[in-house]
């Protein structure tokens, strides 16, 4: 792929404490061939005037209710025109200018269909609280509860049109099931990057209650069967306890 574009979708909803930074981080960006799409779901609190700030960076922006943050991000795909796509939340920013340069030439020198990175979460005085290393991926680690972290995913945009977008019979576990049916059910390629490329503010819906965090169990479960994982009661047990060497 010569040129290849890279489309940026970012979801908002009243974000408008943290939607500048995310925005800013991608017009840092030291690559050129970038689209950034912003697909708002009615925010009523300043998000809009923020991002209206900076609209001479910004693709294409849509303001209206949705069915939530995976239905948001799929009117996001729908609009993409770039070779790859990658989803940059509100609250999640680029942890240096050469991330997309990096992420460009990952898929012009292999080929791959898809690749992910490390991760690190911050607080709101952005101090790094977990490190997620993702390490290099193997056929079947899906069955041992591995999962890379769904902000550093970028993938071709063909492979939405080929094999579906984000499903919201998954609940919060929509991105989740879906790179289980690209890379475990489809065997798509996948490339990873041994560099912390995005930072994530905690405080994701899935956490903030013991029956969301209940919930999100079932729907991991649920996108396990449908996704021909081995033993998804002994992968859902080894999911979180995967997570614990976040913390140290």
């Amino acid at each position: 792929m010569n040129s290849i574009k890279i489309s940026v979708i970012t979801v908002t909803y009243n974000a408008a404490t943290t939607v500048g930074r995310c925005i800013q981080s991608v017009i840092n960006q030291n690559y050129p061939y970038i689209e950034h799409i912003i697909i708002d779901g009615g925010s009523g609190d300043n998000t809009l005037a923020v991002i209206n700030s900076y609209k001479g960076h910004i693709t294409r922006l849509v303001s209206e209710k949705d069915k939530g943050i995976y239905d948001a991000m799929n009117k996001g795909i729908n609009l993409a025109t770039g070779n790859i796509i990658g989803m940059l939340n509100a609250d999640d920013f680029y942890t240096n200018d050469n991330v997309l340069s990096e992420i460009a030439q990952a898929f012009e020198h292999t080929g791959t269909d898809a690749v992910y990175a490390d991760l690190d979460f911050v607080n709101g005085e952005e101090k790094v609280i977990r490190r997620w290393r993702s390490g290099n991926y193997k056929p079947r680690l899906f069955n041992y509860g591995w999962m890379p972290p769904h902000p550093t995913f970028y993938c071709k945009r063909e492979m939405y049109g080929r094999l579906g977008n984000y499903s919201l019979e998954f609940g919060t576990a929509a991105d989740y099931e879906l790179m289980l049916r690209f890379i475990h059910l489809h065997k798509a390629s996948l490339f990873y990057i041994p560099q912390t490329l995005v930072k994530m503010q905690t405080g994701g819906v899935s956490n903030k209650n013991a029956f969301n965090r209940i919930r999100s169990l079932y729907y991991d479960l649920k996108a396990m069967y449908k996704n021909n994982v081995a033993l998804p009661p002994i992968a859902l047990i080894l999911k979180p306890l995967s997570k614990m060497k976040q913390f140290f």
